[in-house]
């Protein structure tokens, strides 16, 4: 006899979860597996610098395929980068200013600056197979997303608690044990926020990097990029919002799969005694956690995680807390600093020696002119960075503490922060035409679109950091609305601030040199810049010009770092530090 339960059948739907969520996660395994071994395939092809790019529609599935690939692995290269960069500069005292100083160069040094050596090293390295062109492109894209990345951890290791540091070591933790358990989860949240702004200047990127000219030589690859950039130059509207509409469903779907569960985990390692009644959700997060196949990674890492740490458990470092000031560490750095700065000298001697003899073909009619370009784009960029962090201050707070509104503009912002805005630079420079505004002051309100989302996201980030038992005092002590800005939310964010103004920054020079200069359908438009001058230099082929437009940007970064930027972040890990 058989006894039918009413909540049998429910039962029995809810245990068959498991296997139908594996079975998606293994679709999406295999689907990303063969996009990737497609990819390998059209790489390992002859090189072809030139494939015509078709305007269909039915192409759009394969460009996205190429475009995604490309700022995928540029992604995972900026984050190893970033966290080996940081972790170098934190700790070693010796060269962090000269790090600091270098990685504050380096993002604000436009793309199209890294262009003629990246490619042709790349090309000469891989002679004869796509794959050389795709390694440049990539590269480039990887110099559009790595700094943010860079500034974000440093600045994150640099403000963990004196007291947390301290625990590290009275526990004796291996540099290894404190990297995984004290450091990276301190800086998950700001990594995450920076990651997504990063993907997104990937995205801005795309069009410079698919489809460029290199003096006489003409580089155009399949994918999205070169797709809304040839459309944007024949002037077909139809095939443009067709490309920038994929994009918008390539970063939905993204903030869906990836970052809203990434956001969502990482809110765990939020610094804090009194946990949050109002956190984040993610569908997708609890759809994985339910998955065995999700698992399985944790599973293996645990696995080889805890056998790593039985063995520096007998180590020398673990057995004994180390002294801070230690004679032997100190011997040791200073054998390292004056090798590297051996090396450096030895380098830095041949770069001048090389720069020299280039720069003797430059006249003086193009020195008077990029010293004026470089006037002119300095005051814009810092015009768009002070607009930028009028409004996106209040509206960064705003949705790092509200968790409702930031899972409705969260979205919103990240798609608006990944369309690439060189998509609409055509119709934005026409309309600034048609109205009289000229491209001299338009220009700031194009590099806007590559400059505010940097800000934004990192003000998101540090209000999302700040303790919720630290919001509730200011409420049960009835702070006023100008006492909590003062003496809770501008020091809460206050680091993350600073890293989002120095990268953003970076980002408004990059976006100079489409700002300042375009191919429209009726010709070229260009103002005065340094951004055009490099543009302009670029499609002439004229190298010795590039470099003494990088050389004066370099030169005006460096300044800008020693008399503000350094002083600030000074200024964050010392007074505006979260302390126990």
């Amino acid at each position: 006899m058989k006894i039918y339960h009413p909540f049998a059948r429910s039962l029995v739907t809810v245990r068959s979860w498991p296997f139908f969520i594996d079975l998606g996660v293994a679709f999406c395994g295999l689907a990303l597996f063969f996009c990737v071994l497609n990819t390998a395939r059209y790489w390992m092809t002859t090189a072809t610098p030139v494939i015509p790019i078709s305007h269909s529609i039915s192409a759009l599935p394969m460009y996205a395929v190429y475009s995604v690939v490309r700022i995928g692995i540029a992604y995972l290269l900026s984050l190893v980068f970033a966290i080996a960069y940081g972790y170098t500069a934190v700790y070693n005292p010796r060269i962090e200013g000269w790090m600091v100083a270098v990685l504050d160069i380096l993002q604000s040094i436009p793309v199209l600056s890294f262009l003629p050596p990246i490619v042709l090293a790349m090309v000469s390295l891989i002679p004869g197979r796509q794959l050389g062109i795709e390694l440049a492109v990539i590269f480039l894209i990887f110099t559009g997303q790595v700094w943010n990345l860079a500034f974000s951890f440093y600045s994150s290791l640099k403000s963990i608690p004196k007291e947390m540091t301290e625990a590290s070591r009275i526990y004796r933790y291996s540099p290894w044990q404190r990297f995984w358990q004290l450091e990276m989860p301190y800086a998950a949240i700001g990594l995450v926020w920076n990651s997504i702004v990063s993907v997104a200047g990937g995205w801005f990127a795309l069009m410079l990097c698919e489809m460029f000219t290199m003096g006489d030589r003409n580089f155009q690859l399949p994918g999205l990029g070169s797709y809304m950039q040839s459309a944007a130059e024949s002037g077909d509207i139809t095939a443009l919002f067709s490309g920038i509409g994929v994009v918008v469903l390539i970063v939905v779907a993204t903030d869906q799969l990836v970052w809203r569960p990434l956001i969502v985990w990482s809110d765990k390692f939020k610094f804090e005694q009194v946990e949050s009644a109002d956190r984040a959700t993610s569908p997708i997060l609890e759809l994985l956690r339910r998955s065995r196949l999700s698992l399985l990674p944790g599973q293996l890492w645990a696995r080889i995680e805890e056998p790593v740490y039985r063995r520096l458990a007998h180590t020398r470092a673990c057995q004994v807390v180390e002294p801070i000031d230690d004679d032997s560490s100190k011997r040791k750095g200073a054998v390292l600093f004056w090798a590297l700065v051996v090396a450096i000298v030895i380098a830095g001697a041949w770069a001048v020696m090389q720069a020299l003899v280039m720069l003797r073909t430059v006249s003086w009619a193009d020195l008077r002119g990029l010293l004026a370009g470089a006037l002119a784009t300095f005051l814009r960029v810092n015009a768009a960075l002070l607009i930028s962090a009028v409004w996106t201050i209040p509206a960064g707070v705003a949705i790092g503490f509200n968790q409702r509104l930031a899972r409705i503009v969260q979205p919103v912002a990240q798609v608006l922060a990944s369309v690439p805005a060189s998509a609409f630079y055509p119709v934005l420079l026409l309309g600034l035409m048609k109205i009289g505004g000229g491209l001299g002051i338009g220009s700031v309100a194009l590099m806007l679109l590559g400059t505010q989302w940097y800000i934004l996201f990192n003000v998101i980030a540090g209000a999302m950091s700040i303790p919720s038992d630290l919001k509730e005092v200011t409420r049960l002590y009835g702070f006023t609305r100008y006492q909590r800005w003062t003496r809770l939310i501008l020091p809460g964010i206050f680091p993350y601030l600073i890293t989002g103004m120095v990268t953003a920054s970076g980002g408004a020079w990059n976006a100079s040199v489409m700002a300042e200069y375009a191919h429209v359908k009726t010709g070229i438009i260009q103002t005065v810049g340094l951004g055009a001058e490099i543009s302009s230099a670029t499609d002439a082929g004229k190298f010795p010009i590039i470099l003494l437009a990088t050389i004066l940007i370099s030169l005006m970064v460096v300044t800008m770092n020693r008399l503000i930027w350094r002083r600030l972040y000074r200024l964050a890990e010392t007074r505006y530090k979260l302390e126990g």
